[in-house]
């Protein structure tokens, strides 16, 4: 089976479905494990060639895992059993190729599994791939990958946004159900934006890192990337708590965040920051966001303007310090024990000789940032002053949420730009990340939802930010906004 008979009176591809829809199909055994997990690889076949969403397919073992999905159906606690997923190739799979999307690690084979996919295997996940992105997360546009660069599906002239561009764009291409991503400085809303999905960041320590590849270990998170708010809770529900193999994960219970959907928000007061809507920004995005909010109002929610004063120094702060923990934390890749080794006359020439052959522009340029930001003399001027100006981001949001419930700004301001249109001016591509970087420095959560489109059928995201460990807040405006529009259920013609 690949379809199945709808109310409305017509068919639905199982590709095209989402995790509680095939869930439910899955309990009423309407379909098999096996019917979804073909119908997804026949949609891959159909549209990756054009997509480019992948840089490893696990067709064998997909199989494998759906074959034990389908045993185990009738447990009710598997939230995910028997549902394919894909995850983003910086994420450890054991025995599985995992690149980081750099040449550096192209054959490297983690020994052993990260924190959530075993979390996802034990509830019986099937996993389909592994995605595409800027090496080694570095990057808003999926440009960076030492690979190919993936499509976005809605214009395939235009990128998908990034890092998490594969985990993107395969959701919004129906090549698998949902995927996980991870989020530095934005790399999960931003693609989400752009590619018309959702995506979640948490709060700093409420999903482990533990087989997360490192990029910036104090602002990394791993999270969902879905086709609607349910599935993106029901994904938090399974990868969520507290990880003793994960230094900085919380130690706090997480509750069912599928109970709080549906919520009424009457009196809910929404934050909207001032500097968030800022000249140069897209005029029909601002439309689309201010729209948002008035939808937002209509169903009891109450506006209130809010400052957060020191948000002009966030991209800034970021590139300071994300680059500093990115000099440390890649230099382990230098030819010894794992990945590319490109021999030389002796070490030295050996530690060259891979490391400018294995890196690419991006992740170079960033490594040499955070090296002459650490180093004697500059590390005062830069490093130290990066985090003190990070606390006052921190602050500010902390004295924002004194006020209000959520705060709602755009999840970037524009809609997504055309291939190669950036490539020349890195400074250009930063500032892609402008609303979505002081979330990561402060550590709380966010979520970037659909608002609307663009006059030539371009997505637009709308970001709403929650306090720390306040994800279930977020979730309750997410899925009131998204249950009062259609922007959700429009799809990329492919």
């Amino acid at each position: 089976m690949t379809k199945i008979f709808t109310n409305q009176g017509g068919f639905l591809e199982l590709y095209s479905l989402t995790i509680s829809d095939i869930r439910e199909l899955l309990k009423r055994k309407e379909i098999s494990v096996i019917d979804v997990v073909n119908a997804v690889y026949r949609r891959i076949d159909a549209v990756e060639d054009r997509i480019k969403a992948f840089i490893t397919i696990t067709k064998e073992k997909s199989l494998e895992m759906a074959e034990s999905a389908q045993k185990n159906i009738n447990n009710d606690n598997a939230y995910l059993c028997g549902v394919p997923l894909a995850i983003k190739d910086n994420i450890c799979t054991k025995g599985i190729l995992t690149t980081c999307g750099s040449k550096i690690l192209y054959n490297f084979i983690p020994p052993y599994e990260s924190t959530v996919t075993s979390r996802l295997t034990e509830n019986g996940y099937v996993l389909i791939g592994k995605t595409n992105l800027d090496e080694f997360a570095m990057g808003s546009s999926t440009e960076n990958s030492g690979f190919h660069t993936t499509k976005n599906p809605w214009d395939l002239e235009r990128i998908p946004g990034g890092s998490s561009g594969g985990s993107a764009a395969a959701v919004a291409a129906d090549e698998c159900i949902a995927a996980l991503g991870s989020d530095t400085g934005g790399s999960i809303r931003q693609p989400a934006a752009l590619s018309g999905v959702v995506g979640f960041k948490t709060t700093y320590g409420r999903v482990s890192r533990y087989g997360l590849i490192a990029f910036a270990s104090s602002l990394d998170q791993i999270g969902p990337i879905t086709k609607n708010v349910r599935d993106s809770a029901i994904l938090l529900n399974v990868i969520s708590g507290h990880d003793e193999l994960d230094s900085t994960s919380a130690p706090l219970t997480v509750s069912d965040y599928t109970r709080v959907l549906g919520q009424d928000i009457k009196g809910m007061k929404i934050g909207v920051p001032g500097e968030y809507f800022i000249e140069g920004m897209d005029k029909e995005v601002e439309k689309a966001v201010r729209d948002a909010l008035k939808k937002l109002e209509s169903l009891g929610a109450i506006p209130v303007e809010i400052s957060l004063p020191h948000t002009g120094y966030a991209v800034a702060t970021y590139y300071v310090l994300a680059t500093s923990e990115a000099s440390s934390n890649l230099a382990r890749y230098d030819g010894v024990r794992y990945g590319l080794r490109i021999e030389g006359k002796d070490l030295m020439e050996m530690y060259m000789n891979t490391r400018s052959q294995g890196f690419g522009a991006e992740v170079k340029r960033r490594i040499m940032i955070g090296t002459y930001a650490l180093s004697s003399g500059y590390y005062e001027a830069y490093y130290r002053k990066a985090q003190q100006v990070r606390t006052l981001i921190k602050k500010d949001f902390e004295d924002a949420f004194k006020e209000v419930d959520v705060i709602l700004t755009p999840t970037s301001p524009t809609a997504t730009f055309k291939i190669g249109e950036k490539t020349a001016e890195p400074l250009q591509m930063y500032i892609s990340d402008i609303f979505t970087i002081s979330v990561n420095l402060a550590g709380v959560p966010a979520i970037s939802i659909p608002c609307g489109f663009t006059s030539n059928n371009l997505p637009i995201g709308l970001q709403l930010i929650g306090s720390h460990f306040d994800e279930e807040s977020i979730l309750k405006v997410a899925y009131a906004y998204e249950q009062s529009t259609e922007w959700h259920k429009r799809k990329p013609i492919l």
